[in-house]
Order: C-alpha cells, then structure tokens, then sequence
C-alpha cells in the first residue's frame, strides 16, 4: 500500500502533503507555528477528520517548541491559548480536531517539564493509533460485506476521500475496501467525483490506482443510474462527525447517495473511528455545517464556469440519518442499524 506523509513530524516541523495540487503535482508544506497548521486545516491542504486531527495534534506540539525557543513561558496554558484558539476554529464540524486538542490540553497545565517534547509524544501516539484502528475497522466492515455476485468482482462506490490521504493512513471507507480486497481477491470500485472540491475525482481515484484498483470515476449525479443498472453491490463512505444517534454528517453529497442507496436495497456502511463519534451531540440537527467560499462552486482551479452574480449556496457536508445508514463500522466493531440504544451499548465505554 502507498505511503503518504499526509501530517507528520520531521526535523522539528509539521509536514504535510498539499492535497489541493493533487494528482497533477505531490508537494510537501512544512510548518512551524499552530497558526500555520490552523491555516493549512482552514485552506484544505490537509482534510478528513481522522488526518485533520493528527494535524492539530501536531499543531500543538510545533507551537510549544516554538514558544520555548524564546524561553520557558510563566504560564503555559496562557502562552498556547491563542494557538489552541486558531486550531480549534480552523474548520468546525470534524470532531476529530476538538478531539484531538481536547486530548493534549490537560498536558498544559500539568509539569512544565519538557512539556514540548510530551505534547509531541501524545501526538505521535494519536497518529499511531489512527492507523491502528483503520485497519481494524476495515477488517471489520469487509467481513459485512455482500459475497461478489456471480460472473464478476464486488464492485463499492465511495464518496469523497476516506482513505490513506484522509486519516494518519489506510484510511476508514478506504480502508474497508483495502480490507475487502484481501478478503474476496478483487474487488471494483466507483468514486464520485465529489464536487465542488472534486476529492473523488483529485484524490480518491489517484490514492486507489496507485494501489492497483480498478477505479470508474462518475459524476456525483451518475449514482443513481449506476445503482438502477445493477452495478453497485454496497456503498462505503467515511464521516466527520457522527452524533449520538447515529446521523452521520459527511461530505457534501453523501446524504443523496444514501438515499439512493437505500431505495435500490442496497448496504450503505459508514466507517469512523470512535474519535469521530459525538456522544455530547444528540443528532444530527446540532452538528455546526462549515460553508465554504462561493468561488468553490463558481470556479474551477481558477476558472470562471458560472454568471458573474450568481448567488452561491456552498456547505461543505450533510448529514446523513442514522435510519439510512445499514451499519457504523469502528474499530471496536460494528453497530447494525445505528440509533442512540444501540450506538451506546456498542461503543460507549
């Protein structure tokens, strides 16, 4: 499997690949301050929640070194305040970017010695536990999945990008299809474009040939003529956030294809890690919806393809209800059939 240094630590700095430039050009961005991370989170160079929150972390931890270069402060959680700020409001509706900072914060305020160094050691230890649970998560939702049909491979459409470019690797929708294709040998796979940031067409597409899949890419509106055709045996999309009941929010779109989904039979899985779920959010009503600039959906890598004027409507998810989702794949297993009894008798610790 390929290997993308999506947000790492190396040489004292954050690097991360700039997906933006993807898949004509691979460029690495090196970072030195949290409001340089929060400004890479904000403007897309890295995205999914599950890599999103490894970037925070991360964030951190280059802004501590940052301030101690210029001498121990008197207060450390006073001295990181502005960039824990900067981070947490980069982008609103991941959770595992709250998660993630949530997780460091009591560092600061506990021994002050070699403080910079531990934030960076629990940051490395978020990472390493991503791609931990990935894989588990995609051994999971691969042993769900519908036998191949007679005559030809399984084929799974996925929206957007939840692969190895989305989280630390592996990735969660990705990687239940890298796990499906060890368990069945071949298996096909449909990528939706995903517009208007196109992550399907950019990312998805390229992370999965790469890795040697056979990959049709389709207009996100080609899904339900796809489905009606026989050619879709499952869909297998990631998430952002999903709440307490089960209602997943997910990349612009992803509601539609559920409900296309669900009207031809066929299983709609939903893989997050357990950072992603939102036990303090009911449903899906109270997950914040982050809209993104008008020129998103106005232009395209800088070209102009609607009226000058136009109104623009741009959010960047949508939520998907718990009753279309067939089963939440996490690392700790599966949840058929999510609603709030049985997301917290499965998950809740």
């Amino acid at each position: 499997m390929t290997v993308f240094d999506v947000a790492v630590w190396k040489d004292g700095k954050v690097r991360m690949l700039d997906q933006r430039l993807l898949p004509t050009e691979e460029r690495y961005l090196e970072f030195t301050s949290a409001a340089g991370v929060a400004e890479a989170i904000r403007a897309m160079v890295v995205r999914g929640a599950p890599a999103i929150g490894c970037a925070a972390a991360f964030g951190v931890a280059v802004e501590a070194f940052r301030l101690a270069d210029s001498g121990t402060p008197a207060s450390w959680p006073e001295a990181m305040a502005e960039g824990m700020r900067l981070l947490r409001q980069a982008r609103p509706t991941a959770v595992n970017l709250g998660w993630a900072l949530d997780r460091l914060e009591p560092l600061l305020a506990g021994d002050p010695v070699d403080l910079p160094q531990r934030l960076l050691r629990e940051a490395e230890a978020i990472r390493t536990e991503d791609i931990a649970s990935c894989r588990a998560m995609g051994k999971a939702g691969a042993a769900i999945l519908p036998a191949p049909p007679s005559g030809r491979p399984l084929t799974i459409m996925t929206h957007c990008n939840a692969g190895a470019l989305a989280t630390a690797g592996y990735g969660t929708a990705l990687g239940v299809i890298r796990a499906a294709r060890e368990r069945f040998g071949e298996v096909r796979v449909f990528a939706t474009e995903t517009r208007p940031f196109w992550q399907g067409a950019r990312l998805t597409a390229w992370e999965l040939e790469r890795d040697g899949f056979e990959v049709t890419l389709i207009t996100d509106s080609m899904s339900g003529h796809a489905m009606s055709r026989g050619l879709i045996d499952a869909v297998v999309v990631g998430a952002d956030r999903v709440a307490a009941n089960g209602d997943a929010a997910n990349k612009i779109g992803t509601y539609g294809h559920a409900v296309l989904a669900r009207r031809h039979g066929i299983p709609f899985l939903v893989a997050c890690p357990l950072s992603t779920i939102d036990f303090k959010t009911p449903t899906g009503l109270e997950i914040p919806i982050e809209e993104r600039p008008a020129d998103e959906v106005t232009h395209v890598r800088g070209l102009r393809i609607a009226a000058e004027g136009v109104k623009v409507f741009n959010p960047a998810f949508d939520v998907t209800p718990a009753e279309l989702v067939t089963a939440l794949v996490t690392e700790r297993g599966v949840v058929h059939a999510p609603d709030a009894i049985r997301m917290r008798a499965a998950l809740k610790a």
